[in-house]
C-alpha cells in the first residue's frame, strides 16, 4: 500500500514541480521592459475572443460526451447524455491534478452514475486516445508541409531547450533509466502472469474488456457519425486555439501554419506536465516568437501573454466546469450494488 501511494505521489509531485521550474523560468527569462510589455498586453488584450474560444471549447466537451454513446451502445450501455458529459469534465478536472489519471476517474464515474463496468467504458477510452493520437499525428503532418523549415526549426530550438542532457555533458543517462524501467516493468508483468493464478486471470479478463471497448469503435452502428464528430471536434480545436489570436493586435495577422505549429507545441506541453502548466505557455510563446522575429518590438513578452492567456482560460474553464459536474453526477451506483444486481439477473 506504501508502495503504491509513493508512486501516486511521485506522478502527482514530480511534473508539478516541473512545471513550477518552468513558470519561475518563463518569467526570468523576460527582462523588467519585457514583463512589463507582457502585463500591458493581459491587460489591453480583447477578451471578447477569448470568450467565444471557450464557447467552442465548451462545444467540443459537448460533442466528444454525445459521441461517447457510439462505442457504449455495441456493448449494451445506454448512458444518459450529461452523466457521460459529467465524467468526461471530472476526468479533464483529474488530469490537471494527476497526471493520466483523468481516463481512470472518467471510467469510474460513469461506473458511479450508470453502472457501466470500469474495463469496459476504459477501454473505449484507450480506443479514443488512439485516434486523438491519429488526428494529432495529423494535424502535425498536415502542419509539416504547410512548413517544413519552420517546423524543423521550432522542433530542434524546443529539443535544445527541454531535452534532458546526455552523459556526455555531465548529466545523467536518462535513456539508460527509462529503458531499465520499462524493462522492470515488463519482466514483473511476465513474471506475474506465470506465477500468479489468480492475478493472471484477472489480468487477461481486464485486458479482454479493454480490447473489446477499443473494437466497439469499429462495431458502432453509425460510425460514420462517428468518425464526423471526431474530425469536428479536432477542427473546433484548431478554431478555438486560433481566435485568441485576434485578441493582440501584434498577432491578429499570424500566418495559418504558425497557428498550427503552436496548437502542436501546446498539445506537447500538456503531456509534460499537469495540464500543461509552466510548458504549455512557454512552448506556445516560443513558438509566436519565431514568427514575429524582429518585426515586433517585444515579441517575447508577446507571445508569452498569448501563450498565458489561452492557458489560464482553458484551465479556468475545466476548473470550473469539472467542479459543477463533480457535484451535479448522480451517485446511483457501487461496487456492491452492481455485484447485487448481476447475481440476481443471473439467478433468474
Amino acid at each position: 500500500m506504501r508502495k503504491i501511494s509513493i508512486v501516486g505521489l511521485l506522478k502527482t509531485v514530480l511534473p508539478l514541480l516541473l512545471g513550477i521550474y518552468l513558470i519561475w523560468y518563463f518569467f526570468n527569462g523576460m527582462s523588467e521592459k519585457s514583463l512589463e510589455v507582457f502585463y500591458n498586453s493581459l491587460r489591453e488584450a480583447n477578451y471578447f475572443w477569448i470568450f467565444i474560444a471557450l464557447a467552442l471549447s465548451f462545444l467540443t466537451f459537448c460533442i466528444r460526451a454525445y459521441r461517447w454513446k457510439y462505442v457504449l451502445e455495441p456493448m449494451g450501455y445506454h448512458t444518459k447524455f450529461w452523466n457521460r458529459y459529467h465524467a468526461l469534465m471530472i476526468g479533464y478536472l483529474v488530469n490537471l491534478t494527476i497526471p493520466r489519471a483523468g481516463e481512470a476517474s472518467r471510467a469510474a464515474m460513469l461506473f458511479r452514475s450508470d453502472g457501466v463496468p470500469f474495463s469496459k467504458s476504459f477501454g473505449t477510452i484507450i480506443g479514443e486516445r488512439a485516434v486523438d493520437l491519429i488526428m494529432l499525428a495529423s494535424v502535425a503532418a498536415l502542419t509539416a508541409l504547410l512548413g517544413f523549415d519552420a517546423f524543423m526549426d521550432i522542433f530542434h530550438q524546443i529539443q535544445t531547450q527541454f531535452a534532458p542532457v546526455e552523459v556526455a555533458d555531465g548529466g545523467l543517462p536518462w535513456k539508460l533509466i527509462i529503458y531499465s524501467i520499462v524493462g522492470a516493468g515488463l519482466v514483473g508483468l511476465i513474471l506475474v502472469m506465470i506465477f500468479h493464478v489468480k492475478w493472471r486471470s484477472k489480468l487477461i479478463g481486464f485486458a479482454q474488456d479493454v480490447i473489446a471497448g477499443v473494437l466497439s469503435i469499429f462495431k458502432s452502428k453509425n460510425p460514420g457519425a462517428y468518425i464526423f464528430q471526431t474530425i469536428l471536434i479536432w477542427v473546433l480545436y484548431i478554431v478555438y486555439f486560433a481566435i485568441p489570436f485576434l485578441s493582440l493586435e501584434q498577432t491578429k495577422d499570424f500566418p495559418m501554419d504558425g497557428i498550427l505549429l503552436a496548437f502542436i507545441a501546446g498539445s506537447l506541453g500538456i503531456t509534460f506536465t499537469n495540464g500543461g502548466i509552466g510548458t504549455f505557455p512557454l512552448l506556445v510563446g516560443l513558438v509566436i516568437v519565431f514568427y514575429l522575429g524582429d518585426t515586433v518590438p517585444d515579441a517575447l513578452a508577446i507571445g508569452n501573454a498569448l501563450g498565458m492567456i489561452i492557458w489560464v482560460s482553458q484551465t479556468l474553464l475545466l476548473i470550473v466546469m469539472g467542479l459543477i459536474s463533480l457535484i451535479l453526477l448522480p451517485k446511483n451506483y457501487t461496487k456492491d450494488h452492481v455485484e447485487t444486481k448481476l447475481h440476481s439477473e443471473q439467478n433468474r
